[in-house]
């Protein structure tokens, strides 16, 4: 090795995320024309432009959604007075009403809704959950024929249903009327319930196109408290909060009336009167925020924004600390446990019920924690060799819980940036599993591709289900392969970040932070802002909690030195980074102490541009000496075939080469011999930035 440092050991992965920036390009002109109608930065202004938002009407029905004329539901949902006139004749004759839901957050927020909505408004209900172990999703014959036995007259299901012909043909065979609310996908053929209730029906330009399933139970609980005169606040309250985290940890897209009324219900939860949010908030330590500007200068004009100086929470409290806790019962435990939670008015019974859901939680992350562990090291033993040829990663173990593979699979996806299907032994002759996808490939339409390999499957673009019996796991993973290199190149196989502008470490202040508060709530259709700074300096880095990556990074502008704490979440296969570094972030609040500062949470990390530059615009060839380390070393830029080729050598004369835009060099005495290296590795990065910095200074000279 050049500079003789020790090799690191081989189950360390030190490189760089395997990445591609995608930045969007910046329309400085059109950025600095908003500012007048959002009182907001060019900076701010160029993500609304980024989010299609570039025009001031636009721009005040994002900034100020309660503005924007919103329709009656009655006019968009053709079925919705059908649905309140089958409830209303049920609960004026006391028929018993059954709800079907689903397992997930979406499914178990939906059904808690509409059954304190019923039993608000007198009605006789109960609920069905199917058993995610032995049942699968969405309502089943099993379950329609219980309810008959039980004297149910009307079954509602809730995020489930709109494929269900066959087990909804035999509720309506028994008597049963059926309203089914869902938001899936619409198939080729209807269940014949006697009415449907699913956004998709809707024109894409329809406000209402976006709500997740509690989105539909909420618009019918509403629809049916307005239709009987009860609307006071003690119902609709308690039902926008359950919308809410629902619509938030279903991850539904924030626009439309998500976006208006997920930004009520984050200022409402705080202050909620359901013992359940109290006792989930409690357990899992979120704070509620300040929801102000704090500075009059820094408010937009008071018609766009309001300048309430009202608690609210930010989805990310629901995304990674209340929704998982609700999530892991749906995955691993029972889903009555967070029925119950949601519907007790009785603090003891909510507090004992969300530290089961605490308990549960922690139970689920070692389990996540365990099989990708295992999932990696069988990736790296037996398939990474093959991804650029397969392009698509199947893997397969006995053991692995069901309910938590498709998390185990979006972090694989993460880290490998290909198509992911994972699955698992239900017996010695079935698998089940969960597929993620990335942009360029079609989840849904891969497990159609293989469908006569399958038993079940289900999904969308993103993201599926499927069983298979296990005989056919070797031609299902030749088929996935075929499938993937139809659609995918190799310039696919990284994960894709998308940025959305450039700041500088001197941008990077609290009034920034307060403006993009404009924006909120961010989520899916609706980012978070990502911004990029160009070549800082890691100043310090230290491995943190369960493999976190916490450091200090600097940048230079105009010989003064700006610098700021960052924390890089499961970075610790990076470290340690190189000393000089593009980053990627997003912005976050760090309350220590009594203390907030405004820090960055890394997303991406690349070598300098500048590195690259140079190769490029360096004359070639060039050749200078300098010492690193107190060893003396060689180097010069030299053509090898169409792209310049940096070489370093050291005084045993052993060379590093390394090619513009390479990330693996070769090493060794000559190139028959050489060895493959990663030169993001640091040992490697430090010594080629100092043969570029005195490479740079003889070019100066040159030119001069």
């Amino acid at each position: 090795m050049l500079d003789q440092t020790p090799i690191a050991p081989v189950k360390t992965r030190r490189r760089l995320p395997n990445q591609r920036w995608q930045i969007y390009p910046q329309k400085i002109e059109l950025a600095q024309n908003l500012v007048e109608a959002t009182n907001l930065s060019p900076l701010v202004n160029q993500l609304l432009i980024n989010r299609g938002i570039d025009t001031p009407l636009a721009a005040q029905a994002f900034l100020d959604p309660e503005s924007v004329n919103l329709p009656s539901p009655l006019e968009e949902f053709p079925d919705l007075a059908v649905s309140l006139e089958l409830l209303q004749d049920s609960v004026t004759r006391k028929e018993k009403i059954a709800i079907c839901g689903d397992y997930d957050a979406d499914g178990m927020t939906s059904t808690a809704l509409l059954l304190r909505c019923l039993r608000w408004l007198g009605a006789e209900v109960d609920y069905a959950i199917p058993s995610r172990m032995h049942e699968g999703y969405g309502i089943n014959k099993r379950i329609v024929e219980e309810f008959k036995s039980e004297g149910v007259g009307l079954v509602l299901t809730v995020d489930n249903g709109i494929s269900a012909v066959e087990p909804i043909a035999r509720a309506r065979e028994l008597g049963l009327r059926v309203i089914v609310t869902d938001h899936h996908d619409i198939p080729q053929n209807l269940p014949p319930a006697n009415a449907i209730l699913n956004p998709k029906l809707l024109p894409e330009s329809s406000l209402y196109r976006g709500v997740a399933g509690v989105g539909v139970a909420y618009i019918l609980a509403v629809s049916l408290a307005q239709q009987l005169g009860k609307t006071n606040s003690g119902i609709i309250k308690p039902l926008l909060e359950l919308f809410t985290l629902g619509t938030i940890a279903d991850l539904a897209p924030l626009t439309g009336v998500n976006r208006r009324w997920v930004k009520r219900g984050l200022q409402q939860l705080p202050q909620s009167k359901l013992p359940g949010v109290q006792a989930l908030i409690q357990m899992s330590g979120v704070q509620s925020r300040e929801q102000g500007w704090g500075n009059s200068s820094l408010s937009v004009s008071s018609n766009m924004v309001s300048a309430s100086s009202a608690k609210s929470l930010k989805p990310e409290d629901i995304g990674f600390r209340l929704g998982p806790r609700i999530n892991a019962i749906g995955r691993i435990g029972d889903p009555q446990i967070v029925i119950e939670l949601l519907t007790t008015d009785d603090m003891g019974i909510a507090l004992e019920r969300a530290m089961r859901c605490e308990a549960i939680n922690l139970h689920r992350q070692q389990m996540c924690e365990q099989i990708e562990q295992e999932a990696i090291a069988l990736v790296e033993t037996e398939y990474v060799a093959s991804l650029q040829q397969n392009r698509v990663l199947v893997v397969v173990q006995p053991n692995w819980h069901h309910g938590v593979i498709g998390i185990v699979a979006s972090r694989l996806v993460e880290r490998y940036g290909v198509p992911v299907f994972i699955g698992t032994y239900e017996d010695d002759n079935h698998i089940r599993g969960s597929a993620r996808g990335i942009p360029e490939f079609h989840v849904f339409a891969a497990l159609e591709y293989c469908q006569d390999l399958l038993g079940k499957f289900g999904g969308h673009k993103a993201a599926g289900g499927f069983s298979l019996p296990a005989e056919n796991l070797a031609a299902l993973r030749s088929r996935l392969g075929e499938f993937a290199n139809q659609c995918l190149e190799l310039q696919h196989l990284k994960p894709l970040l998308k940025i959305d502008v450039q700041a500088n470490l001197n941008q990077i202040d609290r009034q920034l932070y307060q403006q993009l508060h404009a924006l909120e709530p961010c989520g899916i259709d609706n980012p978070d802002p990502v911004f990029w700074t160009p070549n800082v300096q890691v100043i310090e880095q230290q491995i943190v909690g369960k493999g976190h990556l916490k450091l200090t990074v600097a940048q230079t502008i105009d010989d003064l030195q700006f610098q700021i704490k960052a924390i890089a979440w499961r970075w610790r296969d990076y470290f340690p980074l190189p000393k000089r570094v593009d980053i990627a972030y997003k912005l976050r609040e760090n309350n220590f102490n009594g203390n907030t500062t405004i820090e960055l949470e890394l997303l991406g990390i690349r070598l300098p541009e500048r590195s690259q530059l140079f190769f490029a615009s360096a004359p070639t060839p060039i050749k200078t000496s300098f010492e690193h380390n107190q060893r003396q070393y060689t180097c010069g830029i030299y053509q090898n075939g169409s792209l310049p080729e940096l070489r370093i050598k050291n005084p045993e004369g052993k060379v590093l080469a390394v090619l513009q835009g390479h990330n693996i060099g070769l090493l060794g005495i000559n190139r028959e011999n050489a060895q493959e290296v990663d030169v993001t590795q640091p040992q490697y990065d430090s010594i080629i930035q100092a043969a570029l910095e005195a490479l740079g200074r003889l070019a100066e000279k040159l030119r001069d």
